[in-house]
Formats: C-alpha cells, sequence, structure tokens
C-alpha cells in the first residue's frame, strides 16, 4: 500500500501572480494533483493566479460549486448544499490522497482567511498530513493599492462580514479603531449607509478586485450599489498617528 498523500493548502495571494511566494509556488510545482474551488463556466481567479505555472503532467482537479449566492429559493438551505458539497468534494480529495498522491488546494488570499480550503481541512486534516502555505490575503491586497495604513500603535483592527445585519454591523463599527469590511456584493447599500450614519463614510476608502488586472477604485460615494462585486472591500483606516 502506498503512503498517503499531502494535503496541501496553497494561499496564492490576492491576484497580483507576482504575490505568490516562493515556497507556495514549489509546492505547486511538486504537487501531482491541483484543485481549486470554481463557479459553474468559470475558470476562476485562483486559477488564473498559478496556471502559468502548471506543467501537462500535473493532474487538474475543479471543485464545482453548486451555487454561488446565499439566497435560494426555498425548500434550498444555502448552508446544507454548500455543506453537501464540501463533503462530496473531501471525498474526491482523499480518494488521491489515499493513492499516495499529494493534492495542493489553491486559494486566492491566505487559505485560513475566508478561504474555501479550510472546509476541506476541517474534514481531512485528523486523517491526513495536512501542510498550509500562507498567502497575501485580500485586505492587505487593497490596503497596499490604496495606500491606506490599517492601524496605528496600539490600535485593534475589525475584520467584518457585511453580510452582518445593519445594527450588528453598526455596534461592531462604532466600537472598532480600524476596520475592513469583507462580503460586499448586494450588501453594498446596507454597509455605506452604516458608514455613513456613524459618520466613517470619510474615512471609508472602496477598492474592487485588490492587485488584479481588472482592479478599480472609486470613491465610496460613486460606487453603483448594483455593481458591486463579490471581490470588493471597504477599509476604514486607523485614525493617523504623528510619531
Amino acid at each position: 500500500m502506498p503512503a498517503r498523500g499531502r494535503l496541501i493548502g496553497l494561499g496564492v495571494g490576492p491576484g497580483d501572480p507576482e504575490l505568490i511566494t516562493l515556497k507556495a509556488l514549489r509546492l505547486l510545482r511538486e504537487s501531482p494533483v491541483v484543485a481549486y474551488f470554481v463557479a459553474k463556466g468559470k475558470k476562476g481567479n485562483a486559477f488564473g493566479i498559478i496556471e502559468d505555472h502548471l506543467v501537462p503532467q500535473q493532474t487538474l482537479m475543479p471543485l464545482v460549486y453548486p451555487v454561488t449566492t446565499e439566497v435560494l429559493p426555498a425548500p434550498l438551505s444555502y448552508e446544507q448544499v454548500i455543506s453537501d458539497f464540501y463533503d462530496t468534494a473531501s471525498v474526491d480529495v482523499a480518494a488521491h490522497l489515499d493513492a499516495g498522491r499529494d493534492v495542493a488546494v489553491i486559494c486566492e488570499g491566505d487559505p485560513f482567511f475566508y478561504g474555501s480550503y479550510m472546509y476541506l481541512h476541517d474534514r481531512l486534516a485528523e486523517r491526513y498530513e495536512a501542510q498550509v502555505i500562507p498567502g497575501v490575503c485580500s485586505m492587505l491586497g487593497g490596503a497596499s493599492v490604496l495606500g491606506a495604513p490599517l492601524v496605528y500603535r496600539n490600535q485593534s483592527l475589525s475584520v467584518l462580514s457585511g453580510v452582518l445585519p445593519h445594527d450588528e454591523l453598526k455596534r461592531r463599527l462604532a466600537d472598532a479603531d480600524a476596520a475592513v469590511i469583507m462580503k460586499l456584493g448586494r450588501n453594498f447599500t446596507k454597509v455605506r449607509q452604516v458608514l455613513e450614519e456613524l459618520g466613517l463614510a470619510s474615512r471609508a476608502l472602496y477598492v474592487e478586485r485588490a492587485t488584479m488586472a481588472n482592479q478599480k477604485i472609486v470613491a465610496l460615494s460613486d460606487v453603483d450599489p448594483t455593481s458591486s462585486p463579490y471581490f470588493s472591500l471597504i477599509i476604514v483606516p486607523g485614525e493617523r498617528w504623528q510619531g
């Protein structure tokens, strides 16, 4: 019986292909199987980052999401549909691991920062050797292209989901020295309203697809709520400290 393969979670950065780490690149090239999450009919941003580094001998393993929105018609439950998907994906990945093949699961940004890889990790890491390679996450890519230092001295940073209810988001933002708000999309209007209510709109900075070729920086007041993509975020930097 062959030795079991390794499960490798590879953070490949926020979009700019040059932001992948040397270690991630080495392990990517060494892995006989490369798995990647992707929406139906799409190539996927993470795959676009690494495809020029692949070799013909590698087996590509697309893990195709059955849904890409949290709003589904009744009686369907997004949580159940996506949980079943991760269960099935874990079984498929485990088949390669049991056959002795390492599987590199690529993840845009960092695998453990809102990364889909973590759901495979939770299901498989207790049974197989798992190695996780950190990557530059989207909020750091966003801060860099916006030229916005996140926190000064003893300030604290809050990372918030735009999916939070209005009042909960407002409470957490009110208590934050600095904040990054992820998962905008259809939540953008609510998020902007909360920022305006708290008097934070003038400090808030918005970017779409940070570090990608189609990156777009727009003033918060000029963002079209109907076109704000999933890969967008808002940064509310900490108050500047004159050190």
